[in-house]
């Protein structure tokens, strides 16, 4: 895509965005606006369902799937309505690309490849496991025929962030359809527009009404009436750990439905003095956390580095920090975008206060910039001298803010990785085949990268380990939150 149809689509107005429930798009108890983090000026609104609204929702998902319109379509069938959604989510890329960016702030450069990209791609991978996931035939005795059989689970509700909404968005609700679900899908508040635009897109390839249904409004509100729903029989969420655990509380109190967490990381990204290139390490480094301006729940925001090489490395990623442009997220040049809102900026300012106050010092950034845009933008923040008690090293940021900490050999780095309430991700650097294969055991994440960091796509799990949430999302180890197991146990 080129920068003049990023800015044609740029300044295309944008509709008010209302609920789809039943196959029809309808007003909210209220609505809230939609600010860009880009200018700070108003884009539109959404509409801020209630819990009789989220209900409504919820009671359209369950009669849909009990109906069979959706539940007992031919695989085949849902196949095909899944591959036309990923076509027009192709042929609309452009649209949704900047769409997206002008509602969260993602640089346009990733969200072309992680929003619209990855979401077709998604879409594409589950509608390809729809007619290739079998039943089983259990090993028992001659005269008893077992079989056991995979089942929708019924209504599916999902809670996503504001980071890559499209992309978090399609491994919950990808999987969820192809499995014959229904779903009642809530988007952050601060970041609806593209997927209230994919849920059209949705309709317009072939799902049926009711069987894809979108809430938006504010979490304490549409989302604890979601997660409250006696309709809903598995709940999966992205976000904070705090949200969490008020959703586990939601459904003790309700119906008891399961649910899947994927929650925050503070992930250690490990360089020993015998990494491959130091250069290349210190630039994936600076890259591992401030594309994004750092809102990636997978963002190597603790870096550890071997004491031997530290001073040196932290001048190589300095260097590369500062190099990074920091502006409009949809100017393609642009490689840290905007912060998600003011409330998330402020956050972010008061991280970096507090690590000086607690002895940090920072190499670079730690202020807000382009304040006169209206916008909400800060500087790629290094941070040295970041120790286990420090607030930095304990807490998510998820902002443009990176811990560095020294360790002297691979037993210490191993337990300063591992210091963590969080266990989502990881990386380490470093040309020992045996050294890596060591921190991969010993490292407690749900993914650890070697020689490299991020990248990995819908065919392998992502998944949490300790604070960091459970279940998978991505792989065919998706498909187990989806479905129930049922034995029919057969006398011959």
């Amino acid at each position: 895509m080129d920068q003049a149809t990023i800015d044609r689509l740029a300044v295309a107005p944008v509709a008010p965005g209302k609920l789809l429930i039943e196959g029809h798009w309808l007003e909210g108890a209220g609505e809230t606006p939609v600010l860009s983090p880009i200018d700070g000026r108003q884009l539109t609104t959404i509409a801020a369902a209630d819990a009789a609204d989220v209900a409504r929702a919820c009671a359209s998902a369950r009669a849909a799937f009990e109906d069979g319109r959706w539940s007992r379509m031919a695989p085949a069938a849902r196949k095909a309505v899944m591959h036309r959604l990923a076509d027009l989510i192709e042929r609309n890329a452009a649209e949704l690309a900047v769409l997206g960016v002008r509602d969260n702030g993602t640089e346009i450069s990733m969200a072309l490849k992680a929003e619209p990209g990855s979401t077709a791609a998604t879409f594409r991978y589950y509608a390809e496991a729809i007619d290739k996931i079998y039943g089983e035939i259990a090993p028992t005795p001659s005269i008893v025929l077992a079989l056991i059989h995979r089942e929708p689970v019924g209504v599916v509700g999902a809670i996503v962030p504001w980071n890559f909404p499209l992309m978090i968005g399609a491994w919950k609700i990808a999987p969820a359809l192809a499995t014959g679900n229904s779903v009642v899908l809530k988007p952050a508040e601060t970041a609806s527009l593209s997927l209230l635009r994919l849920a059209a897109l949705a309709l317009e390839a072939g799902v049926p009404p009711g069987v894809f249904n979108v809430v938006t409004g504010p979490g304490r509100v549409t989302g604890e009436a979601l997660a409250l729903s006696p309709d809903v029989d598995v709940l999966v969420f992205t976000g904070s750990g705090a949200t969490g655990r008020r959703l586990l509380q939601y459904s003790a109190q309700s119906n008891l439905k399961r649910c899947y967490l994927e929650l925050g990381g503070k992930s250690p990204n490990v360089v020993f003095a015998d990494a491959p290139d130091l250069s290349t390490a210190a630039k994936a480094a600076a890259t591992a956390i401030f594309r994004n301006a750092g809102q990636v729940c997978v963002a190597g925001s603790r870096l550890l580095v071997e004491a031997s090489v530290h001073d040196r490395f932290v001048d190589e990623l300095a260097t590369a920090t500062r190099k990074m442009a920091v502006g409009n997220p949809l100017k393609l040049e642009t490689q840290v975008g905007a912060v998600n809102s003011l409330t998330q900026l402020e956050g972010n300012l008061g991280f970096v206060t507090d690590a000086t106050r607690e002895g940090g010092e920072i190499v670079t950034g730690g202020e807000r910039v382009l304040q006169e845009t209206g916008g909400y933008y800060m500087d790629p923040t290094i941070v040295t001298g970041v120790r286990p008690e420090h607030r930095l090293y304990r807490e998510e940021v998820f902002g443009p803010v990176l811990a560095v900490t020294p360790f002297t050999d691979e037993a210490e780095a191993l337990r300063l990785a591992n210091s963590s309430d969080f266990g989502l991700a990881a990386g380490v650097w470093t040309a020992n085949l045996s050294r890596a294969h060591r921190m991969i055991r010993g490292i407690r994440s749900g993914v650890v990268h070697v020689n490299t960091y991020g990248g990995a796509d819908v065919t392998v799990p992502l998944a949490g380990t300790k604070q960091s949430g459970n279940g998978a999302d991505k792989s065919l180890h998706a498909l187990e939150k989806y479905t129930d197991l049922k034995t029919a146990w057969i006398q011959l």
